[in-house]
């Protein structure tokens, strides 16, 4: 009989463990691979055309993708490696292609946008960031690095909170290191009521519009004349 009810009582939490969370552990790193295609497209561009030397890098996810750098910041040498979807992780995973080949003076960066929604912890996504800027910073010794917290939408506003708490982390963990830097591109994004303007988004109201990456322009000028040593 008490095989019986064990046996039972294990069934149960073989069934129920799915719904409790137990199946699949959350925040797990994707395989980069799936980003294979658009990192040979950088490659495949870099051997036919040529890019500047002591470069701004613009790297990350789909913000810096679908930001026209080069429209944005003319006078400056810009080279922009955004590749959608992309996680911290990912970065790191093409650190070499994406950005160690291009020896750059200043690397803008965003990313840990998509690492929330993936369930990653906040600790995690901080932990991802200080081991990129470690890593670049052996490498680099003398770069500028400037972090662009992550941005507030309405798409995901739910995991605001957690993404609010990344962004405080990694701004006091620059302050304290030489050559790391902080441009608050998130709080003009917020209208009056303290949520997303959604005027600064396209439909999915989780990528800026033309007007919204006006705003971060704007933001952004100062910064990269203040940072950029050429």
């Amino acid at each position: 009989m008490a095989t019986k009810i064990l046996f039972k009582f294990l069934f149960v939490l073989f069934l129920l463990g799915p719904s409790m969370g137990w199946a699949q552990p959350q925040g797990e790193d994707l395989d980069p691979e799936r980003f294979r295609q658009e990192i040979e497209a950088f490659e495949n561009w870099d051997a036919k055309n040529s890019f500047p030397d002591k470069a701004i890098l613009f790297v990350g996810s789909s913000s810096i993708r679908m930001w026209e750098t080069h429209k944005a910041f003319p006078d400056y040498p810009v080279i922009n490696r955004g590749f959608g979807g992309s996680m911290i992780s990912d970065v790191q995973y093409f650190y070499k292609e994406v950005i160690e080949k291009y020896d750059p003076t200043l690397v803008v960066f965003y990313a840990g946008d998509n690492d929330i929604a993936n369930g990653k912890p906040v600790e995690e996504v901080v932990s991802d960031y200080k081991a990129l800027t470690y890593r670049i910073h052996n490498d680099f010794p003398d770069a500028n690095f400037l972090y662009v917290p992550i941005k507030p939408s309405n798409s995901r506003w739910n995991y605001w909170p957690a993404m609010k708490e990344v962004n405080q982390q990694v701004k006091a963990h620059n302050e304290k290191r030489e050559h790391l830097y902080y441009v608050d591109l998130a709080t003009p994004l917020l209208g009056e009521e303290g949520t997303p303007d959604d005027s600064l988004f396209v439909e999915d109201q989780l990528h800026l519009n033309e007007q919204g990456y006006t705003v971060w322009n704007q933001v952004m000028a100062p910064e990269l004349e203040a940072l950029f040593t050429r």
